[in-house]
């Protein structure tokens, strides 16, 4: 699903789940267990890329379709916690965006602490709505959390995705280099934030991001009921068969 490689002490995460590193529970699960593991290593820091055009793709929507109502509740969960992992990881997190960051994968790029953009190497935004579905809590306020205020309730209610302009524009990205730059400009500044005391790194992290974690602890349980109703409804799986078909078709 993924491969681990440490690099003068700094953990380059490199997905490999598929041709589009779609996210399923079990790659959610995976993920999450490896970046409790990098917490406790001697990694100063975490650089998350991927392999081939696409960063990701998102929830792999043929298998949420046939999963049912179990898996789709089951997919919820995962990703969420998942999300939370990372963006409250206590070293340094840069994302190395090498091409197509849609729907989850967008929301995955944006936990990490930085962001480094590969120009016109792919498109970056939250098409959840397109499929009928809302923003499962944790996503939404990593969203809220990391995005431009201006931009963040226009994209968030439309689905629209971005080419690299726009992509910086809204702040999904922090800088935009050469895919050819990509890489050494990622460990450039996962080497800088790395050499921060990690101790004053990690709270001022967790300081920055607490408002997060409290607007959840207010409503976290009745957000998530409401959401997992639309999640779990029976048309819920007609829905995502009907928005696959329609992009496959446009592609």
């Amino acid at each position: 699903m993924f491969e681990v490689r440490n690099e003068g002490g700094i953990a380059v995460l490199e997905l490999r789940h598929g041709k589009a590193n779609a996210i399923d529970v079990e790659f959610c699960k995976a993920l999450k267990k490896e970046f409790r593991r990098l917490a406790k290593s001697d990694a100063r820091a975490v650089v998350i890329t991927s392999r081939g055009k696409i960063f990701s793709a998102g929830v792999d929507l043929l298998r949420a379709a046939e999963g049912g109502r179990s898996y789709l509740r089951s997919i919820v969960l995962a990703i969420d916690e998942l999300y939370e992992e990372i963006f409250f990881h206590p070293k340094p997190v840069i994302a190395a965006i090498n091409g197509h960051a849609i729907a989850g994968g967008c929301v995955l790029a944006c936990c990490a602490d930085y962001r480094v953009l590969a120009k016109d190497a792919g498109r970056m935004g939250v098409t959840e709505l397109l499929v009928g579905l809302p923003f499962p809590p944790f996503a939404f306020e990593v969203l809220r959390a990391t995005t431009s205020p201006i931009h963040f309730p226009k994209f968030t209610a439309t689905g629209e995705t971005f080419d690299t302009e726009g992509a910086l524009e809204r702040g999904f990205a922090d800088e935009v280099v050469s895919a050819g730059q990509l890489m050494a400009r990622a460990m450039e500044k996962a080497a800088q934030l790395a050499a921060i005391r990690p101790e004053a790194f990690a709270a001022n992290k967790l300081h920055t991001r607490a408002p997060v974690k409290q607007f959840l602890r207010n409503d976290r349980s009745g957000l998530k009921k409401k959401i997992m109703k639309v999640w779990t409804a029976p048309e819920t799986a007609k829905n995502i068969r009907a928005y696959v078909a329609r992009t496959f078709k446009k592609s």
